[in-house]
């Protein structure tokens, strides 16, 4: 009978340490490669509310929906003309108001429009949707809400981009409901032409304040009663 060769020691170790030398090679990379799929999930959320948006114009001779609270965390959820709760119908979706009374609340990581999978819960924390609209769009103290007829660019004026979770309206800022850069330091962000980009949060101003892009338009630059300027 032959005898069979075992490995040695060393063998084994040297076997182990190139399995620990690939393993770190490929680790980062397949983190990389999952964490670029959340980012591209995450555009797709916000593509279908781009449908959705221009859905809702077609049907409001182009009203834009309202941005819910502002500065505030969100704690009123029952305005029809919201965009959380007028959105999701025309993309045959319930309204948010509506999943929170059937205890179907979004919460992280939930398979929903309203959630990005990067996002995270914050406090204070009541209601959870990770993509805010635009603060200065349709603001409540507007008798009525904006046109899209009043924005000669609407590819680059903003609808909506990843929020920090508590709020339904956001802007870069250094305030709590700012913009936030989640997919490795950038933000995606819908406009109102419905096409959506990503950007570094320090483009955009995430954490600091708009620094007023030409490409990126927060402020609305319309005629009657707006939001003042944020910081």
């Amino acid at each position: 009978m032959k005898c069979q060769k075992a490995f040695t020691l060393v063998e084994i170790l040297v076997t182990i340490s190139v399995i620990s030398v690939l393993a770190a090679l490929t680790v980062p990379v397949v983190s990389h490669a999952r964490s670029r799929a959340r980012c591209v999930q995450c555009a797709g959320n916000l593509r279908q509310w781009g449908m959705a948006l221009g859905l809702y114009m077609n049907k409001n001779t182009g009203a834009i929906p309202r941005r819910g609270q502002g500065i505030q965390p969100l704690t009123v959820i029952d305005r029809a003309a919201d965009w959380f709760n007028c959105l999701p119908p025309c993309i045959d979706l319930l309204p948010y108001h509506e999943l929170v009374e059937r205890d179907r609340k979004p919460k992280p990581g939930d398979s929903s429009l309203f959630v990005c999978p990067e996002a995270a819960e914050q406090e204070p924390q009541g209601h959870f949707m990770s993509y805010a609209m635009n603060m200065y769009l349709s603001p409540w103290i507007r008798p009525e809400p904006h046109n899209i007829s009043e924005f000669g660019n609407p590819g680059g004026v903003v609808f909506m981009a990843d929020g920090p979770g508590a709020y339904s309206a956001t802007v870069p800022s250094s305030r709590p409901y700012s913009v936030q850069a989640r997919h490795a330091g950038h933000a995606n962000v819908l406009f109102l032409d419905g096409h959506v980009e990503s950007f570094a949060g320090d483009y955009l101003g995430c954490g600091k304040g708009d620094p007023r892009r030409e490409d990126v338009q927060w402020l609305t630059g319309t005629q009657g009663v707006n939001q003042p300027p944020l910081d």
